[in-house]
């Protein structure tokens, strides 16, 4: 049974009494309790318009950090205009196995649905990245769940999907993306499946979309919603969002981007079809493929695909082998692999521009994997990690964290060469916390040689320990 009601003085507050929460209207509010006798709690959004007289739908936004206030903010501006209702939990991590984020994913959405009024056929899970994946994950735990909007992270496991369950998957993605490639072949093959997906694409890296791709989301879940007759058909809102999404196919083609213009038309007949004729969009769509603009376009960007997966297997193959046998000989194959990557990010064609911000962040991510991979073994192989380490200095160098675990650990076996090698090659990309450097770990003897201060006073000015002169 639900308990609330309107506080009618303030206008856009609301108890519930139930936990005798005062929540308001139109903010994100953080650290709601799940119940009396657990520790977790959530960040929620309530739009304006909330009207404890209506149902709801509801979108559950997961971060894998806990982050649910961060989460939802990103989400907040396009809740509001669609009006939908937000909650994110704050303690699904990506530390916990799969079996305790959906029993906590469990417990916020019995919560949730006992406190409002939620239409139990709009319910929706959605996140960026790792939490995108999980998004995709928890309708086969858990039931009911109508939609699934997910940026940057294809479908976790294809061979999970089933008639019987059949959510509506959303995607959304930058062209510079390295999961772009995988989540356009998932595309293929939910279609193949006749499973209902859309894929929203935008041109941009690994990044949160704008706000209006967000908004564009929730409004295909809401048209998806008035097709299975879940909620009351919106002629006017039907109309306007078409018009909007027409403008936006000739925005592309008049900025030449005849292939993102061809791929939204195929959207469009799939989004409103159950809707309006689309007769004139699929007209719409054989005057665009029969264009030389987009001829070229299609050519350029499949021959951008077909040669960024030749080069992510030689990044796989070869930073197993190198991981194996510790092969530091290597480092200057992979700072020659990241100086074309840099070729490839300035050249005229757009497409092998973004083929060159996807393979960076393939490399990264690679790097990344492998090195929570080899942390979480017991015991860690140091070695291994410390290569790892080296390679991340050359693949990010602006992530200061790995210059500074490469100085340490070379500190720790007397290495100081590396250690100094290190240190200034950190020091010349603009680090600037000098207390870090003398309390860093493992360096007690390091930090007060000559040379180690030397460098600190080269680029940061002053040193702590004058050399000593003999």
């Amino acid at each position: 049974m639900k308990h609330f009601f309107l506080v009618l003085t303030l206008g856009v507050a609301f108890s519930v009494t139930a936990q005798n929460l005062a929540l308001k209207k139109g903010t994100v509010i953080d650290a709601i309790p799940v119940s009396d006798t657990i520790p977790e709690s959530y960040a929620l959004y309530i739009p304006k318009s909330f009207d404890s007289s209506k149902l709801w739908p509801v979108v559950f936004v997961f971060d894998m950090k806990g982050r649910g206030r961060q989460s939802l903010n990103m989400f907040r501006e396009a809740a509001e205009k669609q009006g939908y209702i937000l909650a994110s939990s704050n303690n699904v991590q990506d530390s916990l196995s799969i079996t305790e984020n959906i029993l906590i994913t469990g417990r916020l959405f019995s919560n949730v649905v006992d406190l409002f009024p939620i239409n139990g056929n709009r319910i929706y899970t959605a996140g960026y990245a790792s939490g995108g994946r999980f998004a995709s994950m928890v309708p086969t735990f858990i039931k009911k769940v109508e939609g699934v909007i997910s940026i940057g992270s294809p479908v976790v496991n294809m061979e999970l999907l089933t008639s019987r369950n059949p959510f509506h998957f959303i995607g959304l993605v930058g062209t510079g993306d390295f999961s772009y490639p995988e989540m356009l072949y998932i595309e293929k093959e939910l279609n193949k499946k006749r499973f209902p997906n859309q894929l929203l694409v935008y041109e941009a890296g690994a990044e949160w979309p704008p706000t209006s791709y967000l908004e564009k989301a929730l409004e295909i879940a809401t048209l998806a919603s008035m097709a299975k007759k879940h909620t009351a058909t919106d002629s006017t809102l039907i109309n306007v969002s078409y018009s909007k999404n027409l403008n936006e196919v000739n925005r592309l083609m008049t900025n030449q981007r005849a292939l993102l213009a061809h791929h939204l038309i195929e959207e469009m007949i799939d989004i409103y079809q159950p809707h309006l004729s689309t007769d004139s969009l699929r007209s719409n769509i054989k005057t665009i493929k029969r264009s030389k603009l987009y001829r070229s376009q299609n050519r350029s960007h499949n021959n951008a695909l077909f040669k960024e997966s030749f080069v992510k297997d030689d990044y796989d193959y070869y930073l197993e082998e190198d991981i194996r046998t510790y092969n530091y000989n290597n480092l200057g194959w992979w700072t020659y692999q990241m100086e074309e990557i840099a070729k490839y990010e300035k050249n005229v064609n757009v497409f092998t521009q973004q083929m060159g911000q996807r393979l960076r962040g393939y490399l990264n991510a690679l790097v990344e994997d492998n090195i929570d991979l080899i942390s979480s073994q017991e015991p860690a192989d140091l070695e291994a990690l410390n290569f790892l380490w080296m390679l991340k200095t050359i693949t990010a160098p602006k992530e200061y964290d790995n210059y500074l675990k490469v100085i340490s650990n070379s500190a720790l076996i007397d290495d100081y060469g590396t250690a100094l090698f290190y240190l200034e090659e950190l020091l010349k990309n603009g680090y600037t916390d000098k207390d870090a450097l003398y309390t860093l770990e493992h360096t007690a003897l390091l930090r007060i040689a000559p040379e180690y201060n030397e460098l600190i006073a080269k680029y940061l000015k002053d040193a702590r320990y004058e050399p000593i002169e003999e």
